[in-house]
């Protein structure tokens, strides 16, 4: 594991690398490399806090799927039933998008994201409501029929926390806390309250490019509503790994619902070969066979991916920069296989 995280800092393109593992037994250990901040070359903190970006869906989806178990809301019932007039656009209609779709990325929805991405000095400091995301969303057409492709869209995430706050009367942040993190005891993570832009507890810094090549500054404080239910949540990698295990273990949720959240279908968008897709939660092969269960997130200023095997074995990744070009990523998704697998 040293090893990993060293090589991924040695050729100078991220300023730090986390990692954590954690073993069916219980046992836990965690490793550092680089520096956690650039100006000063202080240490980076062996469990250190970053926003962990995309991961934050299988949270959303948990509670989704929890509410489903409680019949307070239907996977195959549309979106027009919870919100209703919410989804009305060039191919886009609200009551032909299921709340499967939404968690699944078959919902044909556009990217908000397309609408602020390449700008985030604009949007780093902004408040922004859900609806202002539905809103810029909802400028693109549909990218197919609801259920006739496959297609990753942070839109779909923001409908489902809309629709959990519209049944439980809560924000999603209160839901998310309540049913999620305070369940299984996770320390050390938090959805951001309103307007809270510093991250709470000792964390590497992270950095961002806002152009190709250009010099990395530091982006730790920001206001990660523009990410909210798909991407909000700050934790660190003991903790990720921690809610892996137990969501895997049927601890977060009924059979019925876990075994609805882990069938897949294909990533066809995916950069990892062989990737799938449930309602939140995707699976990938393994070099050594079979395959693990995790997420993955990128936000500016950090980048993490891992997973849990069928064997119990978690590991997780962070870095502090985004990925320069796919053979960075990749190097990533190298590194959780080899921790996985060795």
């Amino acid at each position: 594991m040293r090893e990993l995280v060293d090589g991924l800092v040695r050729d100078g393109a991220r300023p730090a690398a986390l990692a954590a593992t954690r073993e069916r037994d219980g046992r836990t250990a965690t490793y550092t490399a680089g520096v956690g901040d650039l100006a000063t070359g202080t240490p980076v903190p062996a469990n250190g806090q970053v926003r962990i970006a995309s991961n934050t869906k299988t949270f959303t989806s948990v509670v989704v799927l929890q509410l489903v178990g409680e019949g307070k809301i239907g996977l195959d019932e549309p979106v027009e039933t919870y919100l209703p007039g919410l989804l009305r656009g060039d191919g886009i209609d609200g009551s032909r998008i299921t709340v499967r779709r939404l968690l699944q990325h078959t919902s044909g929805l556009p990217e908000y994201t397309q609408g602020i991405a390449g700008n985030f000095a604009e949007f780093q400091h902004r408040y922004m409501e859900p609806r202002d995301l539905i809103d810029i969303a909802l400028e693109g057409k549909a990218s197919f029929e609801p259920g006739d492709g496959w297609e990753y869209s942070n839109t779909n995430y923001i409908v489902a926390g809309l629709i959990v706050q519209k049944v439980t009367g809560r924000p999603l942040g209160e839901e998310i806390t309540k049913r999620v993190i305070q369940k299984i005891g996770l320390k050390h993570t938090y959805f951001p309250a309103t307007g809270e832009q510093k991250i709470r507890e000792e964390h590497p810094k992270g950095y961002h490019a806002d152009r190709p090549g250009g010099p990395l500054r530091d982006v730790s404080v920001s206001d990660s509503s523009a990410a909210w239910a798909a991407g909000a949540l700050v934790s660190t990698n003991s903790d990720v790994n921690r809610f892996f295990t137990a969501l895997l273990d049927g601890r977060l949720l009924k059979p019925a619902q876990l075994k609805a959240m882990r069938t897949t279908v294909p990533a066809t968008g995916d950069p990892s070969p062989g990737a799938r897709y449930g309602l939140g939660l995707m699976s990938k092969p393994l070099s050594c066979g079979g395959v693990y269960w995790g997420h993955g997130g990128d936000i500016p200023g950090y980048e993490t991916r891992g997973g849990v095997t069928e064997k119990g074995r978690a590991v997780n990744i962070a870095v502090t920069v985004l990925p320069g070009g796919p053979a960075e990523l990749t190097q990533m998704e190298e590194a959780v296989d080899s921790a996985l697998c060795r």
